[in-house]
Protein backbone atom coordinates (compact mmCIF):
# COMPACT_ATOMS: atom_id res chain seq x y z
CA UNK A 1 0.00 0.00 0.00
CA UNK A 2 2.84 2.36 0.83
CA UNK A 3 4.47 1.80 -2.55
CA UNK A 4 1.17 2.45 -4.34
CA UNK A 5 0.64 5.65 -2.34
CA UNK A 6 4.16 6.84 -3.23
CA UNK A 7 3.55 5.97 -6.89
CA UNK A 8 0.28 7.98 -6.89
CA UNK A 9 2.07 10.91 -5.28
CA UNK A 10 4.80 10.78 -7.95
CA UNK A 11 2.15 10.77 -10.70
CA UNK A 12 0.33 13.71 -9.09
CA UNK A 13 3.56 15.73 -8.77
CA UNK A 14 4.44 14.91 -12.37
CA UNK A 15 1.02 16.14 -13.58
CA UNK A 16 1.30 19.30 -11.47
CA UNK A 17 4.76 19.95 -12.91
CA UNK A 18 3.42 19.58 -16.46
CA UNK A 19 0.54 21.96 -15.72
CA UNK A 20 2.92 24.52 -14.20
CA UNK A 21 5.26 24.37 -17.21
CA UNK A 22 2.34 24.70 -19.63
CA UNK A 23 1.01 27.69 -17.68
CA UNK A 24 4.43 29.37 -17.72
CA UNK A 25 4.78 28.61 -21.45
CA UNK A 26 1.37 30.18 -22.15
CA UNK A 27 2.30 33.30 -20.22
CA UNK A 28 5.61 33.58 -22.09
CA UNK A 29 3.83 33.04 -25.44
CA UNK A 30 1.31 35.75 -24.58
CA UNK A 31 4.07 38.23 -23.73
CA UNK A 32 5.95 37.44 -26.96
CA UNK A 33 2.73 37.86 -28.94
CA UNK A 34 2.13 41.29 -27.42
CA UNK A 35 5.69 42.39 -28.20
CA UNK A 36 5.46 41.28 -31.84
CA UNK A 37 2.02 42.85 -32.26
CA UNK A 38 3.48 46.09 -30.94
CA UNK A 39 6.46 45.93 -33.32
CA UNK A 40 4.23 44.98 -36.24
CA UNK A 41 1.94 47.93 -35.70
CA UNK A 42 4.97 50.22 -35.48
CA UNK A 43 6.22 49.04 -38.89
CA UNK A 44 2.71 49.35 -40.32
CA UNK A 45 2.36 52.91 -39.00
CA UNK A 46 5.71 53.89 -40.53
CA UNK A 47 4.60 52.65 -43.93
CA UNK A 48 1.50 54.82 -43.84
CA UNK A 49 3.03 57.92 -42.30
CA UNK A 50 6.21 58.14 -44.40
CA UNK A 51 5.18 56.82 -47.80
CA UNK A 52 1.43 56.50 -48.26
CA UNK A 53 -0.38 59.36 -46.53
CA UNK A 54 1.88 62.13 -47.94
CA UNK A 55 1.19 60.82 -51.46
CA UNK A 56 -2.55 60.26 -50.90
CA UNK A 57 -2.28 56.56 -51.73
CA UNK A 58 -5.39 54.45 -51.11
CA UNK A 59 -5.41 50.75 -50.32
CA UNK A 60 -8.03 48.25 -49.24
CA UNK A 61 -9.37 47.37 -45.84
CA UNK A 62 -10.53 49.55 -43.01
CA UNK A 63 -7.27 51.50 -43.25
CA UNK A 64 -8.13 52.39 -46.84
CA UNK A 65 -11.53 53.74 -45.78
CA UNK A 66 -9.95 55.69 -42.92
CA UNK A 67 -7.33 57.12 -45.29
CA UNK A 68 -10.05 58.30 -47.70
CA UNK A 69 -11.82 60.00 -44.77
CA UNK A 70 -8.57 61.78 -43.85
CA UNK A 71 -7.92 62.89 -47.44
CA UNK A 72 -11.48 64.19 -47.81
CA UNK A 73 -12.05 65.80 -44.41
CA UNK A 74 -8.68 66.04 -42.65
CA UNK A 75 -9.94 63.86 -39.78
CA UNK A 76 -6.95 61.66 -38.77
CA UNK A 77 -7.25 58.08 -40.01
CA UNK A 78 -6.15 56.59 -36.67
CA UNK A 79 -9.21 58.02 -34.92
CA UNK A 80 -11.54 56.78 -37.65
CA UNK A 81 -10.01 53.32 -37.25
CA UNK A 82 -10.37 53.51 -33.47
CA UNK A 83 -14.06 54.46 -33.66
CA UNK A 84 -14.96 51.86 -36.28
CA UNK A 85 -12.94 49.10 -34.63
CA UNK A 86 -14.51 49.81 -31.24
CA UNK A 87 -17.88 48.85 -32.70
CA UNK A 88 -16.48 45.88 -34.62
CA UNK A 89 -14.66 44.56 -31.54
CA UNK A 90 -17.96 44.33 -29.68
CA UNK A 91 -19.23 42.12 -32.49
CA UNK A 92 -15.98 40.12 -32.44
CA UNK A 93 -16.27 39.52 -28.68
CA UNK A 94 -19.80 38.24 -29.18
CA UNK A 95 -19.12 36.10 -32.26
CA UNK A 96 -15.42 35.13 -32.23
CA UNK A 97 -14.41 34.82 -28.59
CA UNK A 98 -12.38 36.75 -26.03
CA UNK A 99 -8.82 35.59 -26.91
CA UNK A 100 -9.03 36.79 -30.51
CA UNK A 101 -10.74 40.01 -29.42
CA UNK A 102 -8.20 40.92 -26.71
CA UNK A 103 -5.23 40.55 -29.07
CA UNK A 104 -7.05 42.51 -31.75
CA UNK A 105 -7.92 45.24 -29.24
CA UNK A 106 -4.26 45.53 -28.30
CA UNK A 107 -3.32 45.72 -31.99
CA UNK A 108 -5.92 48.43 -32.63
CA UNK A 109 -4.71 50.53 -29.69
CA UNK A 110 -1.08 50.08 -30.79
CA UNK A 111 -2.01 51.05 -34.35
CA UNK A 112 -3.76 54.20 -33.12
CA UNK A 113 -0.70 55.21 -31.12
CA UNK A 114 1.85 54.48 -33.85
CA UNK A 115 -0.13 56.15 -36.64
CA UNK A 116 -0.41 59.29 -34.51
CA UNK A 117 3.23 59.14 -33.37
CA UNK A 118 4.65 58.47 -36.85
CA UNK A 119 2.60 61.26 -38.43
CA UNK A 120 3.92 63.66 -35.81
CA UNK A 121 7.48 62.58 -36.62
CA UNK A 122 6.89 63.05 -40.34
CA UNK A 123 5.26 66.41 -39.62
CA UNK A 124 8.50 67.57 -38.01
CA UNK A 125 10.37 66.65 -41.20
CA UNK A 126 8.09 66.83 -44.28
CA UNK A 127 11.05 65.97 -46.52
CA UNK A 128 11.67 62.63 -44.79
CA UNK A 129 10.36 60.54 -47.68
CA UNK A 130 12.28 62.67 -50.18
CA UNK A 131 15.46 62.05 -48.19
CA UNK A 132 14.86 58.29 -48.35
CA UNK A 133 13.86 58.09 -52.02
CA UNK A 134 16.03 60.87 -53.43
CA UNK A 135 15.41 64.30 -54.89
CA UNK A 136 12.84 63.11 -57.42
CA UNK A 137 10.43 61.28 -55.16
CA UNK A 138 8.29 58.86 -57.14
CA UNK A 139 4.73 58.09 -56.06
CA UNK A 140 5.09 54.58 -57.46
CA UNK A 141 8.14 53.88 -55.28
CA UNK A 142 6.35 55.27 -52.23
CA UNK A 143 3.42 53.01 -53.08
CA UNK A 144 5.67 49.93 -53.19
CA UNK A 145 7.72 50.73 -50.08
CA UNK A 146 4.61 51.61 -48.08
CA UNK A 147 2.91 48.38 -49.14
CA UNK A 148 5.98 46.30 -48.22
CA UNK A 149 6.13 47.85 -44.73
CA UNK A 150 2.38 47.32 -44.33
CA UNK A 151 2.69 43.66 -45.33
CA UNK A 152 5.59 43.03 -42.96
CA UNK A 153 3.82 44.78 -40.10
CA UNK A 154 0.50 42.98 -40.49
CA UNK A 155 2.39 39.70 -41.05
CA UNK A 156 3.99 40.09 -37.62
CA UNK A 157 0.55 40.68 -36.12
CA UNK A 158 -1.00 37.65 -37.84
CA UNK A 159 1.91 35.42 -36.77
CA UNK A 160 1.16 36.46 -33.18
CA UNK A 161 -2.49 35.41 -33.40
CA UNK A 162 -4.02 38.87 -33.72
CA UNK A 163 -5.28 41.12 -36.47
CA UNK A 164 -5.51 44.85 -37.06
CA UNK A 165 -9.30 44.91 -36.93
CA UNK A 166 -11.43 46.38 -39.71
CA UNK A 167 -12.26 44.07 -42.60
CA UNK A 168 -10.59 41.10 -40.86
CA UNK A 169 -13.34 41.08 -38.23
CA UNK A 170 -16.10 41.51 -40.82
CA UNK A 171 -14.67 38.69 -42.96
CA UNK A 172 -14.25 36.36 -39.97
CA UNK A 173 -17.87 36.84 -38.91
CA UNK A 174 -19.16 36.30 -42.47
CA UNK A 175 -17.00 33.18 -42.80
CA UNK A 176 -18.50 31.79 -39.60
CA UNK A 177 -22.02 31.74 -41.08
CA UNK A 178 -21.48 31.57 -44.84
CA UNK A 179 -19.46 29.17 -46.98
CA UNK A 180 -17.26 31.99 -48.29
CA UNK A 181 -13.52 32.09 -47.65
CA UNK A 182 -12.09 34.95 -45.63
CA UNK A 183 -9.67 35.75 -48.44
CA UNK A 184 -12.48 36.14 -50.97
CA UNK A 185 -14.50 38.40 -48.67
CA UNK A 186 -11.44 40.60 -48.05
CA UNK A 187 -10.71 40.76 -51.80
CA UNK A 188 -14.23 41.91 -52.67
CA UNK A 189 -14.23 44.57 -49.95
CA UNK A 190 -10.76 45.82 -50.97
CA UNK A 191 -11.76 46.12 -54.62
CA UNK A 192 -14.82 48.16 -53.67
CA UNK A 193 -12.85 50.55 -51.43
CA UNK A 194 -10.03 51.15 -53.93
CA UNK A 195 -12.43 51.53 -56.84
CA UNK A 196 -14.50 54.00 -54.82
CA UNK A 197 -11.47 56.27 -54.39
CA UNK A 198 -11.97 57.33 -58.04
CA UNK A 199 -14.93 59.50 -57.02
CA UNK A 200 -12.77 61.43 -54.54
CA UNK A 201 -10.30 62.80 -57.10
CA UNK A 202 -11.83 61.69 -60.43
CA UNK A 203 -8.45 60.06 -61.13
CA UNK A 204 -7.88 56.55 -62.45
CA UNK A 205 -4.22 56.94 -61.51
CA UNK A 206 -5.19 56.82 -57.85
CA UNK A 207 -7.14 53.62 -58.42
CA UNK A 208 -4.22 52.00 -60.28
CA UNK A 209 -1.79 52.90 -57.50
CA UNK A 210 -4.27 51.50 -55.01
CA UNK A 211 -4.41 48.15 -56.77
CA UNK A 212 -0.62 48.04 -57.06
CA UNK A 213 -0.40 48.67 -53.33
CA UNK A 214 -2.88 45.88 -52.67
CA UNK A 215 -0.90 43.36 -54.76
CA UNK A 216 2.47 44.27 -53.20
CA UNK A 217 0.97 44.30 -49.70
CA UNK A 218 -0.59 40.85 -50.20
CA UNK A 219 2.66 39.42 -51.58
CA UNK A 220 4.71 40.87 -48.70
CA UNK A 221 2.23 39.52 -46.18
CA UNK A 222 2.39 36.04 -47.73
CA UNK A 223 6.20 36.04 -47.78
CA UNK A 224 6.33 37.23 -44.17
CA UNK A 225 4.03 34.49 -42.93
CA UNK A 226 5.19 31.57 -45.08
CA UNK A 227 8.90 32.18 -45.72
CA UNK A 228 9.94 30.25 -42.63
CA UNK A 229 7.51 27.38 -43.26
CA UNK A 230 8.43 26.24 -46.73
CA UNK A 231 9.54 22.63 -46.59
CA UNK A 232 9.31 20.00 -49.33
CA UNK A 233 7.39 16.72 -49.14
CA UNK A 234 8.63 13.92 -51.42
CA UNK A 235 6.46 10.96 -52.42
CA UNK A 236 8.62 8.21 -53.95
CA UNK A 237 7.29 5.13 -55.74
CA UNK A 238 10.15 2.64 -55.90
CA UNK A 239 10.99 -1.05 -55.61
CA UNK A 240 14.23 -0.08 -53.87
CA UNK A 241 12.42 1.40 -50.90
CA UNK A 242 14.79 -0.14 -48.32
CA UNK A 243 17.81 1.41 -50.04
CA UNK A 244 15.99 4.73 -50.51
CA UNK A 245 15.05 4.90 -46.83
CA UNK A 246 18.60 4.04 -45.78
CA UNK A 247 20.11 6.61 -48.14
CA UNK A 248 17.77 9.37 -46.93
CA UNK A 249 18.45 8.57 -43.27
CA UNK A 250 22.23 8.41 -43.70
CA UNK A 251 22.64 11.40 -46.02
CA UNK A 252 20.04 13.88 -44.75
CA UNK A 253 19.32 12.93 -41.17
CA UNK A 254 15.58 12.84 -41.94
CA UNK A 255 13.39 9.81 -41.53
CA UNK A 256 10.63 8.43 -43.77
CA UNK A 257 7.19 6.90 -43.66
CA UNK A 258 6.44 3.73 -45.63
CA UNK A 259 2.92 3.46 -47.02
CA UNK A 260 1.40 0.35 -48.54
CA UNK A 261 0.14 0.71 -52.08
CA UNK A 262 -1.04 -1.31 -55.05
CA UNK A 263 -0.40 -0.78 -58.73
CA UNK A 264 -3.55 0.31 -60.51
CA UNK A 265 -2.65 -1.66 -63.64
CA UNK A 266 -0.59 -4.58 -62.38
CA UNK A 267 -2.28 -4.85 -58.97
CA UNK A 268 1.12 -5.66 -57.54
CA UNK A 269 1.81 -4.66 -53.94
CA UNK A 270 4.21 -1.77 -53.57
CA UNK A 271 5.71 0.46 -50.91
CA UNK A 272 5.53 4.25 -51.14
CA UNK A 273 8.18 6.32 -49.37
CA UNK A 274 7.08 9.68 -47.97
CA UNK A 275 9.54 12.14 -46.43
CA UNK A 276 9.81 15.86 -45.73
CA UNK A 277 13.04 17.82 -46.10
CA UNK A 278 14.05 21.47 -45.91
CA UNK A 279 13.61 23.49 -49.10
CA UNK A 280 17.38 23.90 -49.55
CA UNK A 281 17.72 20.08 -49.65
CA UNK A 282 15.45 19.64 -52.67
CA UNK A 283 18.18 19.19 -55.31
CA UNK A 284 20.23 16.97 -52.99
CA UNK A 285 17.18 14.71 -52.49
CA UNK A 286 16.53 14.39 -56.22
CA UNK A 287 20.14 13.41 -56.88
CA UNK A 288 20.10 10.96 -54.00
CA UNK A 289 16.97 9.25 -55.38
CA UNK A 290 18.41 9.20 -58.90
CA UNK A 291 21.63 7.56 -57.72
CA UNK A 292 19.77 4.96 -55.64
CA UNK A 293 16.99 4.06 -58.08
CA UNK A 294 17.01 5.75 -61.51
CA UNK A 295 13.62 4.13 -62.28
CA UNK A 296 11.85 5.64 -59.24
CA UNK A 297 8.73 7.72 -59.84
CA UNK A 298 8.89 10.87 -57.73
CA UNK A 299 6.56 13.75 -56.95
CA UNK A 300 7.21 16.62 -54.56
CA UNK A 301 5.37 19.71 -53.41
CA UNK A 302 5.76 22.52 -50.92
CA UNK A 303 4.23 22.18 -47.48
CA UNK A 304 3.35 25.36 -45.61
CA UNK A 305 4.48 24.07 -42.25
CA UNK A 306 6.35 21.08 -40.84
CA UNK A 307 6.55 20.86 -37.05
CA UNK A 308 8.39 18.30 -34.98
CA UNK A 309 11.85 16.85 -34.55
CA UNK A 310 14.25 18.28 -37.12
CA UNK A 311 11.84 21.01 -38.20
CA UNK A 312 9.98 23.90 -36.55
CA UNK A 313 8.83 23.94 -32.95
CA UNK A 314 5.09 24.37 -32.44
CA UNK A 315 4.65 27.92 -31.09
CA UNK A 316 0.96 28.48 -31.71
Amino acid sequence: MTNKRIHREDIRRHKDDIKRRLRNAHILDFIKDMVFINLGMGVYGLGWAIFMLPNKIVTGGGAGVAAIVQYATGFPMQYTLLIVNSLLLLIAWWQLGSKFTLKTLYAVLSLTFYLDFCQRIVGMDPELARGILGEHQEVAMSCILGAVLNGIGIGMVFMSGGCSGGWDIVASVINKYKNVSIGRVLLYLDLIVIGGSYFLWNSWQTVVYGYITLVVYTFSLDVMINSSKQDIQFTIYTKEYDNIVRAIRENTGHTCTLMHGEGGYTHESAKVVVTIVHKNEQVHMLRLIRDTDPDAFVTFHRVEGAFGKGFNVIKA
